[in-house]
């Protein structure tokens, strides 16, 4: 157990309750250890924190417009093995540190080729479209909305029946984890009766007997395309690797949607983002906001709380609804907030911090709060918001 240095104290115009009874006129700022797990202290200032005039410097936030990324990125040079379009390893890679890569992939029609990862487990969010997973475990249907968890060295491809969009979260050289839910036990947030597997059906025992897949040369086999260390390498096989008549254990792919995650609620109390982690990995961690009711008591704050974010690096992509403490974002685009950049509210929701003009929120969006400092790769840098740090000037409302 970590013995932090500890002394509750209470100086000047002060709350007592962390994010309630705000005195009068002032705007409540946190700083904290670990991800607001640790310790924290609770400014309440006369002006928002991030009411800025100007921002310079490398803790400039960033926005991101992954949908205005099309295609396929050209091929490293000197590449052994180059992935065709409709493969996950030619997907755009956005942002990236040794522990986590998170990149965008659009597939118009289906793989024609088979995909493992041996670097990480992936974890794949549909943002978009439908499709066919088969994999060594079996055939499982994804659509929009959907987590699927595909661990370290699984063998699979998706057969489209609408063009996928789908952001790829890569916990590299680590395992996908369920949360420690605490107090709330086991069953809150989602119950893991609800983890949806592949099963070893007709559609999975009719694929196995192809001599191709679809869109592939008939005569050319199945390959795969196995990711190793960055680098691809490739196997190519006069049958169909996916031919499992069965198989036992505790390893397995599975499979969430966002609408049967039941998030945790304070009628009273605003809850920090870690409430709504949805799988931990080494050195990050993935929550998931969905609608839910907003505070009811007078007293609490309704928009999400000014803080340092001084522990970790956040990502925000926003799948889909109304994104009600941020302005000028659309589905599809993604936000960094570099570790050690206050920030928080946009100044017209901040009207609505006492007050919501509707009872609940209408959202959906993956978070990624990783430990160790994320790289911004050029795709990302390509479609970048650079108004984005002044999105927060202004007076609340304007």
């Amino acid at each position: 157990m970590k013995r932090y240095i500890q002394y509750p104290r209470v100086a000047g115009l002060a709350s007592r309750q962390a994010h309630a009874d705000l005195p009068p006129g002032t705007y409540e700022r946190e700083m904290s250890k670990e991800g607001f797990f640790g310790p924290a202290a609770f400014f309440h200032h006369r002006h928002p924190p991030t009411g800025w005039a100007s921002f310079e410097g490398p803790l400039r936030p960033h926005a991101f417009d992954l949908t205005k990324l099309a295609g396929a990125p050209a091929a490293a040079p000197g590449a052994a093995v180059v992935a065709p379009e409709c493969s996950p390893w030619a997907a755009h890679e956005a942002l990236h540190n040794s522990h986590c890569r998170v990149r965008w992939w659009r597939l118009p029609r289906s793989m024609d080729h088979l995909a493992r990862n041996a670097d990480g487990d992936e974890l794949l969010f549909v943002h978009a479209g439908r499709a066919e997973l088969y994999c060594d475990f079996g055939h499982l249907a994804v659509e929009a909305g959907d987590y699927v968890v595909l661990p370290r060295g699984t063998l699979w491809r998706l057969e489209c029946e609408a063009p996928v969009a789908a952001l790829l979260i890569e916990a590299t050289n680590s395992t996908y984890l369920l949360p420690d839910k605490g107090l709330v036990g086991n069953h809150a947030i989602f119950d893991p009766a609800l983890l949806d597997v592949p099963a070893i059906d007709e559609a999975f025992r009719a694929q196995a007997e192809l001599a191709a897949p679809a869109g592939a040369d008939p005569g050319a086999g199945w390959k795969v395309l196995v990711k190793r260390r960055g680098q691809l390498s490739a196997a190519t096989y006069p049958f169909n690797p996916l031919d499992a008549v069965g198989w036992h254990g505790d390893l397995c792919v599975c499979r969430i949607n966002v609408r049967d995650i039941r998030p945790l609620m304070s009628h009273r109390y605003h809850l920090p983002p870690s409430a709504h982690t949805t799988f931990v990995a080494d050195r990050f961690v993935v929550c998931t906001f969905v609608p839910r009711p907003f505070e009811t008591d007078p007293g609490a704050i309704k928009v999400p709380f000014f803080h340092n974010n001084d522990d970790y690096d956040e990502v925000i992509f926003y799948h889909a609804g109304d994104f009600f403490s941020r302005d000028n974002i659309h589905p599809g685009m993604v936000t960094f907030h570099p570790a050690g950049f206050t920030h928080g509210p946009h100044p017209k929701a901040l009207t609505r911090m006492l007050v919501q003009t509707k009872p609940a929120t209408d959202e959906y969006a993956v978070m990624i709060d990783t430990r160790d400092a994320l790289e911004i790769a050029p795709a990302a840098a390509s479609v970048e918001w650079h108004g984005y740090v002044d999105s927060w000037r202004g007076k609340p409302g304007s």
